[in-house]
């Protein structure tokens, strides 16, 4: 008689935790951003969210967790329960590089449960108009010609312009001079005022002031030419075949969040991407929106390994830190 109770019991709590993940989501979700409100990552989760939620039918709830390059947010995130409630929002920087040159043990491959790639923004290299080059072949005879001299603005030790930096000097066999800020915006007013000679900054800010003639643009980091900006050839057909990078966004879950959860949100988040106003939205600033078959989860796991496996010998061969 004890042995039925028992049973029945369990097959009674099975029954309820099936019933409480079908009436997923029956309160609201939280978003966690890696970044103070206002920047790109921020602007994103926010159209996003604000769309998401209506699939969803619960709000959700932006919360901006800077510092130390997106570690104390992914930490806040792996530490809560894995049930679906709290979403961490980051890109190659946060979830690539940023363990890596912070030199932690940690994997975030498969220390998060991925949930969708949602956008891209490849970088663009750009240079004050007064430098004297005319093309991004220009731009290597250039620094090849003045090894170690031509001065290049970063968003920052350890942040990916940085590592771009130093894959560029690389490719082309010489160092570039390279001068770290406190964020891209800082470096890119300094190679408009001149004070630098280039730098390598997101589409989304970079265009603006190559449309406004305050820099050059010479190429876009991507395999493919930007909808935003279709007359700025690839580095593919400017000269530096392969040299890519690109500041992608994606959703992350905390490790052991039901599939049936994941589920969900990722289709809240593919119905966003799909929704025309919400592309829209993005495309104006300057983001890529990946192919259907690039928003699941697993295309997801599948690139941010990819990422971590072409950046992190980059990094520790050489030695860039934070």
């Amino acid at each position: 008689m004890t042995r039925m109770l028992l049973r029945f019991a369990a097959l009674l709590a099975a029954t309820a935790s099936v019933c409480a993940l079908a009436e997923y989501p029956d309160r609201p979700i939280t978003i966690i951003v890696p970044f103070a409100a206002g920047g790109p990552t921020d602007t994103l989760a926010r159209l996003l969210g604000q769309r998401m939620s209506k699939t969803l039918g619960q709000t959700i709830v932006i919360e901006n967790v800077a510092g130390a390059g997106g570690i104390i947010a992914n930490n806040k995130v792996m530490r809560s329960p894995p049930d679906g409630y709290t979403v961490a929002i980051g890109h190659v920087g946060t979830h690539v590089l940023a363990p890596a040159v912070q030199g932690l043990d940690v994997d975030y491959v498969n220390d998060f449960e991925p949930v969708a790639l949602v956008a891209s923004n490849p970088q663009v290299i750009v240079a004050n108009p007064n430098v004297p080059v005319k093309s991004l072949k220009d731009i290597i005879a250039y620094v090849k010609a003045n090894p170690g001299a031509v001065s290049y603005g970063t968003g920052g030790p350890g942040t990916p312009s940085h590592v771009m930096a130093v894959d560029f000097g690389t490719r082309v066999g010489a160092p570039l001079n390279i001068v770290h800020y406190k964020g891209s915006a800082p470096a890119l007013q300094d190679v408009i005022a001149g004070h630098v000679n280039l730098t390598f900054d997101q589409a989304a800010t970079a265009l603006a002031q190559a449309r406004a003639g305050r820099v050059k643009a010479f190429a876009v980091t991507a395999p493919t030419r930007l909808t935003m900006a279709p007359d700025i050839p690839t580095v593919d057909e400017a000269g530096l075949p392969g040299f890519y990078m690109s500041i992608w966004h994606a959703l992350w879950v905390p490790k052991g969040t039901p599939k049936e959860a994941i589920a969900k949100l990722n289709a809240a988040a593919r119905e966003a991407l799909a929704d025309p106003v919400i592309r829209k939205q993005l495309v104006d600033l300057g983001q890529e929106i990946p192919s259907p078959d690039q928003q699941t989860p697993e295309a997801l796991r599948a690139h941010q390994k990819a990422e971590t496996a072409k950046w992190w010998p980059i990094i520790k061969a050489a030695g860039i830190k934070s």
